[in-house]
């Protein structure tokens, strides 16, 4: 499968913004999807992760009740709904998928697209 990130951007604190991972090659319902992130020195962390069925998902705890991911299996398409966003979310963020169940770690992930950066000003 094939992935492509998009949707990033320059935001002030407080503001919002919704990042799309698209996906072509392969059955899209076969995969189950996550986005992660690297922030400018730091190593790349899990953010959210969705199930190939839609119906289970995962967040690292200081995304909670701020983000949002989702999937639509008719678009091919993997979303990632950021609210509430603060300077610390700055980053690239990346999605990645895998065939299994979700996890958080990274190197379980065997398909990953390009990143694309979300720059939150204060």
């Amino acid at each position: 499968v094939q992935l492509q990130a998009s949707g990033g951007g320059v935001v002030q604190a407080g503001g919002s913004l919704r990042l799309s991972c698209t996906a072509s090659g392969s059955p899209f319902t076969t995969y189950a999807f996550a986005w992660f992130r690297r922030a400018p020195g730091k190593e790349r962390e899990f953010v959210a992760a969705i199930t190939s069925n839609g119906i289970g998902t995962d967040y690292r705890d200081s995304v909670k009740g701020r983000f949002t991911i989702s999937r639509s299996n008719f678009e091919k398409k993997v979303y990632l709904q950021m609210n509430n966003l603060s300077p610390e979310d700055t980053a690239v963020y990346y999605c990645a998928a895998r065939t299994r169940s979700i996890v958080v770690y990274d190197d379980e992930y065997n398909w990953w697209g390009r990143g694309t950066l979300v720059t939150v000003s204060s």
